[in-house]
């Protein structure tokens, strides 16, 4: 994983002086090689030690080998997303335009790498082998949960979807060994899904947590989890850029579910058809 990646990815779990330090990096990369450590610090009004720890949590010997390592990555990728074609002075339309395209596959490659392939593929295995799957989300997570749950009926996988906390805690009566829940939580701080989350457990369920990649209750108490990275000064900004990362990811998550069994993906082309002739009548 890149440098620039994890250090933006790790953002949030990081104290002040971190972030201070974080976000000189992420801001000044290409002018990385022009400073050392003390010269780092000094510019930060931070001790030269901060900066050393900082590196070192990243797991590198030292500064030298984080801006070494981000000097490489750079000569390697051009920085993290491809660079932005030269737009006409004052032509804001297509700065903007361009800004949120670049930030968006920015997100999504820092989720991508975020979820590595074995996570993937163990929730993968969750969800296909469960007999039920309950799929929950307030507010906005609401919405995303609602359309991954019809997915997953078309799959042939019987879901149960509530948007209503009180509904979904009665229904875990039918919960049993092997069933899987999908929690959707941004931030994962809601006490209502700890505790439908904790009640789900007790029934000896599975539970999966879809949130932000930040440390917080739901996440920590899953037994499997999607992590979702969006970062952004702007916060309509990061709020967009986290729709679009979460959309990517639960595409990809569904891609996957229909090419790990061929009778799921039979039942998909089934559904559908029945979809379109029901419209079509």
């Amino acid at each position: 994983m890149s440098p620039l990646v994890k250090i933006r990815s790790e953002r949030d779990q990081m104290s002040a002086i971190e972030r201070r330090i974080a976000d000189f990096i992420l801001e000044n990369a290409h002018l990385l090689r022009d400073y050392s450590s003390q010269q780092l610090a000094s510019a930060l009004g931070v001790s030269q030690s901060s900066v050393v720890k900082f590196s070192q949590k990243f797991g590198f010997r030292g500064y030298p080998d984080l801006k070494y390592s981000i000097g490489q990555a750079l000569a390697r990728n051009g920085g993290d997303v491809p660079a932005a074609p030269e737009q006409e002075a004052g032509d804001d339309y297509a700065r903007l335009e361009e800004a949120l395209r670049r930030s968006k596959a920015a997100a999504e490659e820092e989720t991508r790498l975020l979820n590595p392939r074995e996570r993937m593929e163990e929730i993968v295995r969750l969800v296909d082998g469960a007999a039920r799957v309950f799929v929950f989300g307030l507010g906005d997570d609401g919405l995303f949960a609602r359309e991954f749950a019809m997915r997953l009926s078309l799959l042939g996988v019987l879901t149960v979807h509530h948007a209503d906390p009180i509904l979904m805690m009665a229904n875990l009566s039918a919960a049993r060994a092997g069933d899987v829940m999908l929690l959707f939580s941004e931030f994962g701080q809601l006490p209502q899904l700890s505790q439908i989350s904790r009640q789900f457990q007790a029934c000896e369920g599975k539970v999966v947590s879809i949130t932000r990649h930040t440390s917080n209750p739901l996440r920590a108490h899953a037994d499997a989890s999607l992590v979702v990275s969006a970062h952004d000064p702007q916060p309509h900004i990061e709020a967009l850029l986290y729709r679009s990362a979460l959309q990517y990811l639960l595409d990809f998550l569904f891609v996957l579910l229909c090419q790990a069994n061929p009778e799921r993906h039979r039942q998909l082309g089934i559904n559908l058809e029945r979809i379109r002739h029901l419209l079509e009548t």
